[in-house]
């Protein structure tokens, strides 16, 4: 699994000019899943993600988490995270996984990830043409890739 971390002020995913999900201060994560993900990829993260210190304390050093902030998560699919570039100039998305394996574990990473945090996760709509808006604070941007874990 990889995801993209951006520390936001706000952010916002509309679909068919809805807004399905809205926060302020928190993180917007993009997640990429390929067909080797498990289980174990997704406790991986999910820990990493909750204690990541990327807000900033009393003195502007990031030195607190998500949760310290009591801070709010929308989750995002987005399987372009694993595209290829290598030939050409259309990106190959050959190692995302097929929607019969990659929702089931999106829907368990959202779960797993609420749990970490003790908050209620927010989240886009696999599949569907969104529109993410963000007001990335900082710029901080993250990027993990659970297949790089030591």
């Amino acid at each position: 699994m990889k995801v993209v971390i951006q520390r936001v002020s706000e952010a916002s995913v509309t679909i068919n000019h809805k807004t399905v999900a809205s926060i302020k201060t928190g993180l917007l994560i993009l997640l990429g899943i390929i067909e080797e993900d498990t289980q174990e990829d997704i406790d991986w993260l999910c820990r990493k993600i909750s204690g990541l210190r990327i807000f900033s304390d009393d003195n502007g050093v990031m030195n607190k988490s998500v949760i310290d902030v009591n801070g709010d998560i929308i989750v995002v699919s987005q399987f372009t995270l694993h595209a290829s570039t290598k030939k050409g100039n259309r990106p190959s998305y050959i190692k995302a996984a097929k929607p019969e394996l990659a929702i089931p574990l999106y829907e368990d990473f959202k779960v797993a990830l609420q749990k970490a945090i003790d908050n209620t996760i927010q989240s886009g709509a696999f599949g569907a043409d969104m529109k993410v808006n963000l007001l990335n604070d900082g710029p901080v941007t993250i990027i993990i890739d659970s297949k790089e874990k030591v």
